[in-house]
């Protein structure tokens, strides 16, 4: 959420609208780089060896020889294990993508058959991977804009928060900066273009390294405070519930942000959802599409065609609901039609 309204902010309208990180002009020698599980690999590959050769002049052979967990014997397979890992880290994203699109393929139809049954309505929830093959290059975008910004708030709190109040030092990890920055990315870009991606997941690493700084002392009255970090709901939500045991005024703050929450669902869902609000309206990736019209049509008929059955899917059929047909980029996944007996 915070990514797409910090993409909104800062992606401009009419042609000063930041273009998309999917629209990449490359010279013809370099075409192999529109995939873009190739560029992601060559991506970390590179930021690898920067890291390992920073490493190797700070530490000294010794020590950086035993970064990798079978060692090196001298600096070309110090290197090379530098490569390695950058191109195990492309290997992961692909495993991940091709997660998503069965995801899309099998299990959501498969959950859509049984809660026409048994839950009439039903909405699945999926994870924030889900969107990545809709905006693959600002996934990339998005991870490393989020752990740049996860490095700035460790400077921030190492020379501010820490000494001034006593705040806990975040390291920031690759995990949640991948996971989480990379669905910044692709929200930042959908309401802001190159720039809403950057900014976006830019503000998501901020978030996501300071609010579990002051969480730590939440977390040592509730005995986990080594627990892991989860994202920015995470932070935010434990620090209300780590206020409780502060007595009457605590539980009486988590009761209030409880009720204005449950308010502003009621409204977001009544006032934008169901009223077809669309939050980048000025871009034809993301913008709604009208029930029944040709643009819709064809999105059934492509749905349709990518199941095999050639059935063009109505509206709303998806997700039992009367929601706007959103058009998804060109070249993303597109789910099958969900089963019509």
């Amino acid at each position: 959420v915070a990514a797409g309204a910090v993409g909104k902010l800062v992606g401009g309208k009419g042609s000063a609208a930041s273009k998309s990180t999917e629209d990449l002009k490359l010279p013809e020698g370099l075409r192999f780089l529109r995939d873009s599980m190739v560029a992601t690999a060559l991506s970390m590959v590179l930021m690898y060896l920067v890291l390992a050769v920073l490493f190797l002049i700070r530490a000294g052979q010794d020590e950086a020889f035993t970064a990798f967990g079978d060692g090196a014997t001298d600096v070309g397979n110090y290197l090379m294990q530098a490569v390695t890992q950058g191109l195990q880290f492309g290997v992961a994203v692909a495993v991940i993508l091709f997660g998503v699109r069965t995801i899309l393929g099998e299990l959501v139809p498969a959950f859509q058959g049984i809660a026409a049954k048994v839950v009439p309505g039903a909405i699945p929830a999926l994870d924030a991977p889900i969107v990545f093959p809709y905006a693959q290059n600002a996934v990339l975008v998005g991870f490393i804009s989020s752990f740049v910004g996860g490095l700035i708030g460790l400077v921030v709190l190492s020379t501010w928060l820490n000494p001034a109040f006593g705040a806990a030092l975040i390291l920031p990890g690759l995990v949640p900066h991948f996971f989480t920055g990379g669905a910044a990315g692709v929200f930042g870009n959908a309401t802001g273009g190159r720039r809403g991606a950057v900014l976006g997941a830019f503000t998501n690493g901020v978030i996501i390294t300071l609010l579990p700084a002051f969480l730590i002392n939440a977390l040592g009255d509730l005995s986990g405070e080594n627990t892991t970090f989860g994202d920015a709901d995470f932070g935010w939500f434990g620090l209300l519930i780590g206020n409780a045991p502060a007595g009457v005024w605590g539980i009486v703050v988590i009761v209030a942000v409880a009720a204005v929450i449950f308010v502003a669902a009621v409204v977001v869902q009544k006032k934008l959802v169901d009223g077809r609000w669309d939050a980048a309206p000025g871009r034809s990736a993301g913008s709604w599409v009208g029930e029944g019209g040709g643009a819709d049509a064809a999105a059934g008929s492509a749905s349709g065609a990518a199941s095999g059955t050639g059935d063009a899917v109505p509206a709303g059929a998806a997700s039992g609901a009367s929601y706007p047909r959103i058009a998804p980029p060109k070249g993303a996944p597109v789910p099958p039609p969900p089963p019509t007996d």
